[in-house]
């Protein structure tokens, strides 16, 4: 009630970091277990004391790089659907696709696509084509088996071997065991993944700063 009476609009990640039980759930530490022992275990772990410098910096980085993720995914979510399916195109891209985006990538109409919002050239050459299929779904929903078989079923009607289903949710376990047994491929990609693979390929990101880590070059101390 104190934080709410504080923070009664625009609430940002960085206000709930203030709340001990969000940093617990954040970092994933528990401190309701029943076992005391196995909480002050825990405690012991996560303490600055025990973690090695370089520990220090993995745990942080991965904290950054989550937080960044959760804030990609909100952002992408007020976006417009076209929006999201031209992201999907961009990414697709910068993951190695086709080539250029004049060349590589198009949207198809918005209108009538029979269940196909994308295709994409899979190298230069355009040997091959990945149909691809983008919902912009909110993280409440869960994309289940029949609306991959939708996807299916219009891969089947272009004749397409390869096809990609991407989402700002997540997917049931059916729709996930579905794939697996069918041909053409369809690969899944979830909301944590997209915005995963949008850090590591440099989509809707820049980078703020570099580091390097080094350690000594004992071959050179040994001429």
């Amino acid at each position: 009630m104190k934080f709410l009476n504080k923070h009664n609009s625009d609430i940002k990640i960085k206000d709930l970091k203030t709340i001990d039980e969000f940093k617990e759930f954040n970092e994933g530490t528990n401190s309701t277990n029943d076992n005391p022992k196995k909480v002050e275990k825990t405690e012991i772990i996560s303490t600055d004391d025990t973690q090695t410098p370089l520990e220090k910096l993995e745990e942080t980085f991965e904290f950054i790089q989550n937080e960044l993720a959760s804030e990609l995914l909100d952002k992408i979510r007020i976006n417009s659907w076209q929006f999201f399916e031209d992201l999907v195109i961009d990414l697709m891209i910068n993951m190695g696709y086709g080539g250029s985006k004049s060349k590589a990538g198009k949207s198809i109409q918005r209108t009538n696509d029979e269940g196909i919002d994308g295709i994409i050239n899979e190298d230069k050459l355009g040997l091959d084509l990945i149909y691809l299929q983008a919902k912009l779904w909110q993280k409440e929903t869960t994309i289940s088996r029949p609306e991959v078989q939708k996807f299916v079923g219009a891969l089947h009607g272009k004749r397409a071997k390869k096809g990609v289903f991407i989402t700002t949710s997540s997917f049931t376990k059916g729709a996930i065991e579905y794939v697996k047994t069918i041909d053409p491929k369809v690969i899944l990609i979830d909301g944590e993944t997209l915005t995963n693979l949008m850090i590591e390929h440099n989509v809707g990101t820049t980078v703020i700063a570099s580091y390097q880590i080094k350690k000594i070059d004992l071959d050179y101390f040994e001429k």
